[in-house]
């Protein structure tokens, strides 16, 4: 790290001192092109990979796939099949490579971790009142360390939208900083829930506020909204940790979530990342995908290229 970045990352730490300072950072980042954004994402959509980069493709969308429900009707029962399932995605082909995390509520996370323990295969927990982040702190907080404590190893939190549009800028830094802190060792995963922001310029300041505030990745959305994830969202996103990195040398990981179900869905993200943050992005450490449908769609594809056939959705469990 240059003397520069340091320095620059020593004065971005102190925003969070004042709602004012916050405010003057934030409203002074450049606005987005919403046009440029979406011509630039439709673009970047129309790639296409020959086959040899398509299966490698397919193998490093899996292992960026964290595998989701969180339901209502959730059950024990259900949770460690679904953590069965991202430990050995394809029982048929032992060469098929694992998930990156199993995603659910803190009250499954003692199921799911019976389950994952000793593998590589992360576990995450949703927390802090999600999906809509309407409670107390304190409840948030207590939320949180439970689930770290049943054996979650990743948090996704979600942000106070009410407070974000009001423009209550520190009271959201204050919460995430404050989630860090109780995720102890847990990567914390702060979701924006972007198609409640309205616009792109909202989207480009939470990103930069929940990166000021110490997340380890910025999550589109909780699934639970009709508008989730969009690639010109996900551009705006990427562009935001790209530049958080050149002024701080601090990566921060995105995960997209909501909406993601086919196979070419994923790769048009991939590409995306590829060409907008460059290949230290194209890592599960960095890039992951909220989904539950979409797994099944990438074996479906991998069983293709490997056998020539398609299995049909019926061969592969449904999550």
């Amino acid at each position: 790290m240059t003397a520069t970045t340091t320095s620059a990352r020593s004065e971005l730490s102190e925003l969070g001192r004042s709602e004012t300072a916050l405010r003057t950072f934030l409203h002074g980042l450049p606005g987005v092109d919403q046009v440029g954004a979406e011509q630039r994402a439709a673009q970047l959509g129309t790639r296409s990979i020959k086959t040899t980069a398509k299966a490698q493709a397919i193998d490093l969308a899996i292992r960026m796939v964290d595998l989701t429900t969180l339901e209502g009707a959730d059950t024990p029962g259900k949770v460690r099949a679904l953590a069965a399932k991202a430990l050995r995605p394809d029982p048929a082909d032992p060469s098929c490579p694992h998930v990156g995390a199993v995603c659910v509520y803190p009250a499954m996370v003692p199921y799911v971790a019976e389950v994952l323990r000793g593998s590589a295969v992360h576990l995450a927990s949703v927390a802090t009142a999600f999906p809509s982040g309407q409670a107390p702190l304190e409840i948030k907080l207590a939320d949180t360390r439970a689930a770290v404590a049943a054996g979650a190893d990743e948090i996704d939190m979600v942000i106070n939208r009410g407070a974000f549009l009001a423009g209550r800028y520190k009271e959201v830094y204050d919460e995430i900083v404050a989630t860090k802190e109780a995720s102890g060792d847990a990567h914390l995963k702060v979701i924006l829930e972007t198609g409640e922001l309205a616009t792109y310029d909202n989207v480009r300041r939470a990103s930069w506020l929940a990166m000021l505030a110490g997340g380890d990745f910025i999550k589109t959305s909780t699934g639970k909204v009709p508008v989730a994830a969009t690639l010109p969202v996900t551009l705006v996103m990427l562009e935001a940790v790209r530049d958080f990195r050149a002024a701080t040398g601090r990566q921060v990981g995105v995960k997209p979530a909501g909406g993601i179900k086919t196979t070419k869905d994923a790769i048009k993200y991939l590409v995306m990342v590829n060409e907008t943050v460059g290949p230290d992005w194209l890592d599960p450490d960095w890039f992951r995908f909220g989904a539950s449908s979409l797994l099944n769609d990438l074996l479906m594809q991998r069983t293709k290229l490997t056998t020539g056939t398609y299995s049909g959705p019926d061969y592969f469990t449904l999550d």
